[in-house]
């Protein structure tokens, strides 16, 4: 179904990122078990972890598929070309290669990551091989400022206008029908809760408590999901609202850490329920853009 939109009135704009280093701030994370663990985290090229690929069950923490990229540039005041960069980029836009032996290379944005405040882009596996930590990225972002004309009530963030209309979402009289792989209770969201904006970055799912993950079938979370939040409303900040809808995408890994997990990142909102999930196992942006 393609959906009234005012995407002809939306404005294309190049950002630029740079592939950034592994980061860690400690050795050792003292996880919700109280175990110290050392392990790979957030940053770099990530060569075997792609979406599509389960968001749990690696040794690592925070592990970000594909590309981790960062405007790095200074201006003076209040400005910041990052904050920019990841509020700009939209899931499902075009990035190119613009430096190093990739050059020309093509990709997606594939998730936004907080905190760090990364934005996540796939190459194919060559591509994967040819980048080198300082390589620049041009991302086309489209996708800033989307209505739905037809559905006012529900908010599009951070989400393309080619991906919104291959996520086979159809009319359900006055709502929308959306595939998803699953459905989690807006109960076990931790980090992110409370942020003021929905337009960047992401909040985490708990799955600490092993009776939740098989009542929801967690257990076979894949990065690239598209995934329903019942009871969350993200229109302004993330909060518990029931009877509000959030949909989003799985954008990194697990996490050992309490109160974390893998991380999604909003694509569409409605506070008042105007969204019915529909699960559908093949709901994952691999499959939507043929990576």
């Amino acid at each position: 179904m393609n959906l009234r939109t005012n995407r002809d009135k939306l404005v294309k704009i190049s950002v630029m990122g740079q592939i950034d280093s592994p980061t860690k701030y400690i050795t050792y994370n003292i996880s919700y078990d109280g175990v110290p663990r050392v392990l790979p985290g957030i940053g770099g090229i990530t060569y075997n972890v792609r979406v599509g690929d389960l968001a749990c069950g690696w040794q690592a923490d925070h592990v970000e598929p594909g590309v981790s990229t960062k405007n790095f540039e200074k201006v003076e005041g209040r400005s910041s070309p990052n904050l920019a960069y990841n509020v700009l980029a939209c899931i499902g836009n075009e990035a190119i290669v613009v430096t190093g032996d990739a050059k020309g290379s093509r990709g997606y944005v594939i998730g936004k990551h907080g905190g760090i405040e990364h934005v996540l882009i796939d190459f194919p596996p060559e591509v994967l091989d040819k980048l080198v930590i300082g390589d620049k990225i041009l991302v086309k972002a489209y996708g800033v400022g989307p209505e739905l004309l037809d559905y006012p009530d529900i908010k599009v963030m951070n989400l393309s206008p080619e991906l919104l209309n291959k996520m086979g979402i159809v009319a359900h009289k006055d709502k929308l029908q959306v595939p998803v792989t699953h459905i989690i209770p807006a109960e076990i969201m931790g980090s992110g809760l409370g942020s003021d904006n929905a337009y960047r970055g992401d909040y985490d799912i708990q799955l600490f408590d092993e009776t939740v993950v098989k009542k929801y079938g967690l257990e076979d979370l894949r990065l690239g999901d598209i995934i329903a939040i019942k009871d969350a409303d993200t229109s302004f900040g993330r909060f518990y609202k029931k009877g509000a809808m959030t949909i989003g995408i799985v954008v990194h890994t697990n996490s050992y850490i309490a109160g974390h997990g893998p991380g999604v990142t909003s694509l569409l909102t409605s506070s008042d329920g105007r969204i019915i999930p529909k699960i559908d196992p093949n709901a994952n942006i691999k499959n939507y853009l043929g990576l």
